[in-house]
């Protein structure tokens, strides 16, 4: 179970899925970061990014996602983000977050196209 402001890691075959709780601003971003450099330079190019219990994004956390999928760009690797809200969504495509990075309803459909 996440707390209010948490990041919560699962290590699969192949790929990694990190869940987000809590407002994505610099301090929980800065544990994203943290957490998805880590998994990167462990070899994990295929994550997934679970934002469903994260019920807002400014602008500090939408620069940190960019520099993961810079990141994974890099290494020629995959995001998928899940559990975006409406909101959400609509900024992921207006930034042109969607271009990099898929974005699907659910963490098994996300996990699918890696």
């Amino acid at each position: 179970m996440l707390n209010k402001l948490d990041i919560q890691v699962r290590e699969l075959q192949g790929h990694a899925v990190i869940e987000t709780a809590g407002y994505l601003n610099d301090a929980l971003g800065e544990k994203l970061s943290e957490k998805a450099q880590e998994l990167i330079q462990n070899g994990y190019t295929q994550l997934v990014i679970n934002l469903d219990q994260t019920t807002l994004i400014n602008s500090i956390g939408i620069s940190i996602l960019i520099e993961i999928i810079e990141a994974l760009e890099e290494r020629e690797g995959t995001l998928n983000f899940c559990g975006l809200s409406a909101t959400q969504e609509r900024t992921f495509r207006m930034m042109a977050i969607a271009k990099y990075a898929g974005i699907f309803p659910d963490e098994e459909a996300a996990i699918a196209n890696l």
